[in-house]
């Protein structure tokens, strides 16, 4: 069981941003999101966005650094990712 964190690469509002996810269970990425007060509304279908300004706590708290291959490898690999098809159209 593991949560992953990608690079804080993604720039939107202002920051740029990275992302967590499980290898394991959305149930350990919420209990985590939660431990690390990251508000339910970062949560995207199978991640969660957080600002670059948070990355060395979320590392601090248990996530492991992975860069952007390995996240999306894993992240296929554990069966939770919504491809971008399946997402619903904003």
């Amino acid at each position: 069981m593991t949560v992953l964190i990608d690079q804080a690469i993604w720039p939107a509002h202002d920051t740029v941003w990275a992302h967590i996810v499980s290898d394991t269970s959305l149930d350990e990425l919420h209990d985590f999101a939660e431990r690390a007060s990251i508000p339910r509304r970062g949560f995207d279908l199978d991640h969660y966005d957080v600002p670059a300004r948070m990355w060395q706590q979320l590392v601090a708290l248990g996530a492991e650094p992975v860069g952007v291959r390995e996240f999306v490898r894993r992240l296929e690999a554990s069966g939770l990712r919504v491809a971008q098809r399946d997402r619903p159209r904003k």
